[in-house]
């Protein structure tokens, strides 16, 4: 089970991975949500973020792009980022490197973006610098919700944002059926504390 924040040791690990955007003037969040787009999910996103003006970093799987471009339209037309997040979903710790790379850029064909994360953050360090030789900046993330997981309560969730969240944070949502429920009970909690609690968002690039 992954830890809403990684531990330092993680970030050691790897070394080139960007986990927070690092700040003393700006008390910002950067919002990302994996592996869509999604019919069931995408749209209500979009409404939620357009409510409150917020954009955000989508990192989406080639094979959903393929299959609903239109959302994936939505998504850019809404002025949000977009980043890979490979074809279809591989994790990299059983994945070797030649079939993870190509994966990516079969997926870079469908998403024009030198953002990539790595699906459960699960990639070897000797991959990541491969990554980084294709010349993708390679996003981790400083807060995750674990909103896929359906033994978390929203409340629950809910608790770790307000504990955890701090300047830079890049914040991962998931953009799917299995995490919908949490993550569209949290999401419009957390803009609205994010909000009260003086932050702003901004899309990585």
């Amino acid at each position: 089970m992954l830890l809403e924040r990684p531990l330092f040791f993680l970030q050691v690990f790897y070394k080139g991975g960007i986990w927070r955007i690092k700040s003393m003037k700006e008390k910002t969040i950067y919002l990302t949500f994996d592996d869509g787009p999604s019919k069931d999910t995408t749209l209500k996103i979009l409404e939620i973020l357009d409510k409150y003006n917020v954009k955000a970093t989508f990192f989406c799987l080639g094979d959903n792009v393929v299959k609903y471009p239109d959302l994936y339209k939505k998504i850019l037309d809404g002025g949000h980022a977009v980043g890979n997040h490979t074809h279809n979903h591989l994790k990299g710790f059983v994945t070797p490197t030649k079939d993870y790379l190509d994966n990516i850029q079969k997926a870079a064909q469908v998403i024009d973006s030198n953002l990539f994360r790595p699906p459960y953050g699960r990639i070897w360090p000797s991959q990541l610098r491969a990554v980084k030789k294709l010349g993708y900046k390679v996003i981790l993330w400083d807060l995750i919700t674990c909103d896929y997981d359906r033994n978390r309560s929203p409340e629950s969730i809910k608790k770790h944002i307000h504990w955890l969240s701090r300047r830079g944070s890049i914040v991962v949502f998931h953009d799917s059926m299995k995490a919908s429920k949490n993550m569209l009970a949290v999401l419009p909690w957390a803009i609205e504390f994010w909000i009260n609690k003086g932050y702003t968002f901004k899309v990585l690039s």
